[in-house]
């Protein structure tokens, strides 16, 4: 598992695993990065449904509980699959983009 960290944000990926190995080792990894906003890089994977990404759904509601971001990038799953309790984007870009805006929303207390 790769923690790529820019500022308070890390970016999360890993190459050549299964959707299970992943988790396993995001969960394992998450103390070290559990304070930063956190995009999870799912370009690896070739093949995604709408019911894999929903395999991150805990981590994620965990996360933002705390007042952090946690954004999945993939343009392998259709957004009208996906429950809005998760954020999904198509670019890491995008992402980055989201964390600037859920970021100012906290600082005004939306």
């Amino acid at each position: 598992m790769i923690f790529d960290k820019e500022g308070t944000t890390t970016i999360v990926f890993q190459e050549k695993t299964s959707l299970k190995t992943f988790l396993d080792n995001l969960r394992k990894g998450y103390p070290k990065i559990k304070h930063d906003n956190i995009i999870v890089n799912l370009f690896s994977f070739s093949k995604l449904s709408a019911g894999d990404v929903l395999e991150f759904l805990d981590i994620s509601t965990t996360h933002r509980s705390t007042n952090k971001s946690f954004i999945l990038v993939t343009n392998k799953v259709s957004y009208d699959e996906i429950p809005d309790e998760i954020n999904v984007v198509p670019t890491i870009q995008e992402a980055k983009d989201l964390i600037e805006m859920e970021e100012i929303e906290r600082d005004l207390g939306i």
